[in-house]
């Protein structure tokens, strides 16, 4: 299954399998949920770090209503934190302008010190995992034919979507393994492709008073927005702008992954936490590629996840030792090059739910893999080069085709024609400068 992007068709994508329920906008302080304290401190500390006045610009600050932002304003009044500047701003809409009073000042420094979170106002968790049910991955009923679109630039065996669709579909975790260099990481990106509609991504949440910080522009792929059409009859209802509407989110990880990287990170001086990888990819796909070139066995990684796994849930534990649970709604694919009995127990295999061997391409489909990279890079094509590759090289390594070598075969030749001065051009001879360079002799080197 080779990735041909960039001369394959680009098809279509039915995303019509899954509608998605926005979160519901705020219309009273007390549906925020959030403790009162909490919610005049953000608003104190907002305005005191972005110098705002006007009741729009801080509702934009702290991603609320201004209905909702106009009582939090005049419950801050009350307490003689806000005092109104006495003035109607006429480019605003002749809205009242606020500020601080010496109190409020003092009350945003002290809960600066306290936590240096300010700006948007975080969902509660309870309000967060109700969102996690209507926009959950296991929600979507993906088709052959959504599939067949979103991998129509790879070559894959005809049997592969008859064990890959299903397991997507299902929302379970999967395993592929094979041998390096045939697109498992490829197939895992098609997946995500396939997933083509949007989710609501919360900017934080809030457990015990502590912040947990989770939209993240590096891994979430923020969508446009849906602008209401002034000439309408009918406008759109507005969601819940705590959240941020995104494409499901993807986070790939290789060798790189520890445990740690598994738990909320707590950063001291902000006082605020950070969302863990697969709390980031909620609503979306979690990659462990390359499994077995981790620091941490395969073993421990897996056992890291049996609870969310088979439960749906994960613990997460905050700095003071509390712990306590978060929806885990992720389609996790682990890939590896190591066949799954090497590095896991059979209690650990049972938890994965698919596990799909990825193999190289018959001798068929390596043909097309070639004729495709070739012509997509302007090297014509050779019956008698093609003849020795296949008759000649190929028996010395057991005629095991791998789907990264006509790439790597073609490449090389056209750096050997750069070089020469020749136009581009395949021989026997070209041939054997390229394998040259596939592989490494096994040799004894003397030092």
């Amino acid at each position: 299954m080779y990735d041909i992007k960039g001369f394959a068709m680009n098809m279509p994508m039915d995303t019509s399998a899954t509608t998605v329920i926005a979160p519901p906008a705020p219309k009273r302080l007390e549906d925020m949920k959030l403790p009162i304290v909490m919610m005049r401190d953000i608003l104190l500390k907002t305005m005191f770090r972005k110098n705002v006045d006007m009741v729009s610009d801080v509702a934009q600050a702290i991603c609320l209503p201004r209905a909702v932002t106009q009582e939090l304003i005049d419950m801050a009044r009350e307490q003689k934190f806000l005092e109104a500047t006495g003035t109607l701003n006429a480019n605003s809409g002749n809205e009242m302008g606020y500020q601080l009073t010496d109190a409020g000042k003092v009350r945003a420094q002290d809960a600066l010190a306290q936590s240096e979170y300010y700006g948007a106002m975080p969902v509660p968790l309870p309000v967060y995992s109700e969102q996690i049910k209507r926009q959950s991955i296991r929600n979507i009923q993906i088709s052959r034919q959504q599939l067949l679109d979103a991998m129509g630039h790879l070559i894959l065996p005809d049997a592969l979507l008859d064990h890959l669709g299903p397991a997507v579909s299902a929302g379970r975790s999967i395993l592929m393994y094979g041998p390096p260099g045939n697109g498992k990481s490829s197939i895992s990106n098609g997946i995500r492709d396939a997933m083509g509609d949007k989710v609501y991504v919360p900017r934080a949440i809030e457990y015990a008073g502590q912040v947990i910080t989770v939209y993240d522009p590096i891994v979430h792929s923020k969508a446009e927005a849906e602008v209401d059409d002034p000439n309408s009859l009918r406008r759109r209802r507005g969601f819940d702008t705590r959240y941020v509407r995104c494409d499901r989110p993807t986070v790939i990880t290789g060798g790189e992954l520890t445990l740690d990287m598994l738990d909320l990170v707590y950063n001291p001086t902000a006082r605020t936490y950070q969302a863990p990888l697969q709390l980031k990819a909620a609503g979306g796909i979690f990659i462990v590629d390359d499994l077995g070139r981790q620091q941490e066995p395969p073993q421990s990684l897996v056992n890291r996840w049996i609870v969310p796994l088979e439960e749906s849930r994960d613990i997460l534990a905050l700095q003071s030792g509390e712990k306590f649970e978060t929806p885990f709604d992720t389609l996790v694919i682990f890939s590896t090059n190591f066949h799954p009995n090497e590095i896991f127990d059979q209690a650990a295999l049972r938890r994965i739910f698919f596990k799909i061997k990825i193999d190289g391409p018959c001798q068929e489909d390596f043909l097309k893999i070639f004729a495709l990279v070739a012509r997509k890079k302007g090297m014509p094509l050779d019956e008698t080069a093609l003849v020795h590759l296949l008759k000649t090289k190929y028996p010395t390594i057991d005629n095991i085709y791998a789907n990264y070598q006509p790439v790597f075969l073609i490449d090389q030749m056209i750096s050997i024609c750069e070089f020469e001065g020749i136009p581009y051009q395949m021989t026997p001879d070209l041939i054997d400068r390229a394998w040259a360079n596939m592989f490494v002799k096994d040799e004894h080197i003397v030092k």
